[in-house]
């Protein structure tokens, strides 16, 4: 085939990425401290990232916290953002888990209309998910479910037949599969970023 001397087509060959967007799954590791948060949500959203969730929590690590944070894009795009992340302030590191290998679970609670007259069939639903009963009302119902976003879907599109009256659903937290980890003290101790956060 003959080769193109057109500008343009070279100039779009030149565009890294697919265009194509996927879900990613981004952990982000900080220092408790004011702002971080909006400083990582606003870098995300000025990159025009739809988040999809984001979950905060604490690590095994006294002051240190685990973002997750869970949007669609571009992965060359998504990969700039990361390092972008990497540069803030109280930011510790940032790992992007690939699809395969990584368990991603969220976490529901749903209060289920549940009068005398179906109140067995709900909570037979339930038991088929493996959900925990957490609350026993006169009408009502409250289960608890951790899983995957597929499952929490799921669950929640049967429970939806009998009335929700009420729920509230976590973001995904996510970790990789065997024994790969975060290794947060290894980061800390190479002098990567300060062992403690500079002053406000």
């Amino acid at each position: 085939m003959a080769a193109t001397n057109d500008p343009a087509t070279a100039m779009e060959r030149s565009v890294p990425g697919t265009g194509e967007r996927e879900r990613h799954t981004i952990v982000a590791i900080v220092y408790d401290r004011p702002g971080v948060l909006n400083r990582v949500a606003s870098l995300t959203r000025a990159r025009n990232f739809n988040i999809e969730s984001l979950t905060v929590g604490q690590t095994e690590r006294s002051g240190i916290s685990r973002m997750t944070i869970t949007l669609n894009g571009d992965a060359f795009a998504v990969e700039q953002m990361t390092r972008q992340l990497q540069r803030l302030v109280d930011v510790v590191t940032v790992v992007s888990l690939p699809r395969e290998g990584t368990i991603r679970h969220e976490l529901v609670l749903i209060k289920v209309s549940a009068p005398a007259a179906h109140r067995a069939e709900v909570l037979k639903a339930a038991e088929l998910y493996k959900a925990a009963l957490v609350d026993l009302g006169d009408d009502t119902v409250v289960v608890e479910y951790a899983g995957t976003q597929q499952d929490v879907d799921s669950l929640i599109g049967i429970l939806a037949g009998f009335g929700i009256r009420e729920m509230v659903r976590t973001g995904a937290v996510a970790m990789s599969r065997g024994s790969a980890i975060v290794e947060i003290d290894d980061i800390l101790r190479s002098g990567i970023v300060p062992a403690v956060p500079p002053s406000a």
